[in-house]
């Protein structure tokens, strides 16, 4: 029977394809369909057992079925090179054996060519495309023992030195199949979810799993500080690790290259993402995942921690017909979520708004946001190309990293639109240099600026255990925090720590020092260092970061030791 004879026919039932090739007689099929009912076994199994068709001509008959080729293992050995890329337990397991290759496929002989889940988990062991072919269950066998003699172990186990005299711990390596059982286990999975559930529910922004030589330590970032949440044992390591891959849809097979994923959940009814990335390290494989709340409850400017002053600032600039509002800090300042609010101000049906991001973090009704997809050719320079074609009123730009979009940007806040975006930089005036190192010509980028600011996070104290007491202009040159203009006893609060907050902090605002550009600002930014535009900036009333955090200190809103740690200390 050749698999060619097969092609652009109806498949048949196994037992109906035995029966037409006069294998089986109706009577016969009839007697084993009775006997199938009501336990596990196969049709094929069953009638070899009867010693009506023999093991041969049930593998051919299924290979004509599927339309694959027949082969012979024992006519034809596999070859050891292709045969070895499998681990001999998941190759028993589903009874499964690489024989050759073909291209840039593998070739694999299966006993089962039924079994989806074995050929999806086969690709992933392998990492090549496959191509099934039908053999004996006996013949693979027989194939696995000539290449496992006395029964060899895929899985190894290795001396880990404990160090400090301690004797060595003896660590098993497990094989892909080994973890891929565990991570689909109840254990792992558990923990998994447990790890996640507990971090949305605290409103963590990322959770670090970091294996240690005896342990895997889980530690989440909650209001811009780590915190640890709980210890993991090295036995369910590799399977949490490994479960996580598999909601990624990462390569289960693959520890020694970095790789990055994404997850999609719903939580409470509320949309989320979970951004993954898998580092290798010294004692196994860290992931840190990013939670990404697509809908966000802070979305207006009297939530964020804005000064009257800053709030009056940012309206004016944004509330321009044209021009670039530029937002900078570091990672986790809260410069999206800032230009976020500003989004929402000016959505509404009389303009088209317009977003490209990497990632869009949260979700806007009635705006059009953009991800970008460099594997698909959408970086943020050709994706603002095409965006500037359509003519937005409003366009917010993710973040500033290359030159190319640096001046795109810039030119598109000349010819019309009004362009929102974030950049990585100190300060106010660094922002600036940081624009011309990246080649943006300065008499445009003086002439297009409406407004620069600079924004950090700062925990909130908690309300309900936040102590007062009075400090010293001498506390606050001790810990390097600017003293001018208060009097010399200071009514403040610091952190106390209860059963709602545990570290006397829950939440966080920002500060802000915000460059409102005026004509003599756009001379300075065209001509002037990034020292002289600072001094300028404050000579002529700008709040620094660390004087608007002061600000939020004798509100009672945080602590001068929060301030202290987020800004700094003060500028000369």
């Amino acid at each position: 029977m050749e698999a060619a004879a097969a092609l652009g026919r109806e498949r048949l039932r196994l037992g109906e394809l035995l029966v037409r090739e006069g294998l089986l007689t109706q009577a016969q099929l009839d007697q084993v369909l009775t006997e199938k009912r009501g336990t596990r076994q196969r049709l094929g199994e069953l009638v070899v057992a009867h010693g009506w068709v023999t093991e041969v001509q049930i593998a051919q008959a299924l290979a004509e079925q599927y339309q694959l080729e027949f082969v012979n293992l024992d006519a034809s050995p596999p070859n050891p090179a292709a045969a070895t890329l499998l681990p001999e337990k998941f190759a028993r397991r589903y009874r499964a054996v690489p024989i050759r290759f073909a291209g840039d496929r593998v070739v694999v002989a299966v006993a089962d060519p039924t079994n989806v889940l074995a050929s999806d988990d086969l690709r992933i062991a392998l990492g090549l495309e496959l191509q099934l072919t039908v053999a004996t269950a006996s013949g693979i066998d027989a194939a696995l023992e000539r290449l496992h003699p006395a029964g060899e172990r895929d899985d190894v186990e290795v001396e880990v030195d404990a160090g400090d005299g301690a004797a060595p711990r003896t660590v098993r390596r497990l094989d892909v199949m080994d973890v891929r059982e565990s991570a689909d286990s109840g254990p792992a999975v558990t923990l998994v979810n447990e790890v996640i559930k507990r971090a949305i529910e605290e409103g963590a922004s990322d959770v670090h799993l970091e294996p240690q030589l005896d342990r895997l330590v889980v530690r989440a970032r909650i209001d811009g500080v780590m915190r640890p949440v709980r210890t993991i044992s090295t036995d369910l390591m590799p399977a949490v690790t490994t479960r996580i891959k598999i909601m990624a849809e990462l390569d289960i097979a693959e520890r020694r290259m970095p790789q990055d994923g994404r997850v999609s959940i719903r939580f409470g009814g509320e949309p989320m993402d979970i951004r993954v990335a898998v580092l290798p390290t010294m004692h196994g494989e860290q992931v840190v995942l990013r939670i990404l709340y697509r809908t966000s409850r802070s979305l207006d400017f009297s939530r964020l921690g804005l000064s009257d002053e800053t709030t009056q600032t940012l309206t004016n600039a944004i509330q321009q017909p044209y021009g670039c509002v530029i937002s900078c800090g570091p990672t986790g300042s809260g410069k999206t979520t800032t230009l976020y609010a500003a989004l929402d101000m000016l959505n509404d049906p009389g303009r088209v708004v317009m977003t490209i991001e990497d990632p869009v973090e949260f979700q806007l009704e009635g705006v059009n946001q953009i991800q970008v997809n460099p594997r698909a050719g959408l970086t943020f320079g050709q994706g603002l190309r095409t965006i500037l074609r359509s003519d937005p009123d409003v366009l917010l730009v993710g973040e500033i990293r290359d030159d190319e979009t640096a001046k795109i940007a810039v030119q598109a806040a000349m010819t019309g639109h009004l362009v929102l975006t974030t950049l990585h930089a100190d300060n106010v005036a660094s922002s600036v240099s940081r624009l011309k190192n990246m080649g943006v010509d300065p008499s445009l980028l003086a002439s297009t600026v409406n407004c620069i600011f600079a924004q950090r996070l700062v925990r909130k104290l908690c309300v309900a255990c936040m102590e007062p007491y009075q400090a010293t202009r001498d506390d606050l040159r001790i810990m390097g925090l600017d003293d001018t203009g208060l009097p010399e006893r200071i009514d403040v609060h610091r952190a106390r720590g209860c059963a709602l907050c545990s570290d006397g902090y829950k939440g966080r605002l920002g500060m802000f020092e915000t460059l409102r550009v005026t004509p003599a600002m756009r001379f300075l930014i065209e001509r002037s260092t990034a020292e002289e535009l600072y001094a300028a900036a404050v000579e002529s009333g700008m709040h620094t970061l660390q004087q608007d955090g002061l600000r939020l200190a004798l509100a009672g809103q945080t602590s001068l030791e929060e301030v202290r740690r987020v800004a700094g200390e003060r500028r000369v």
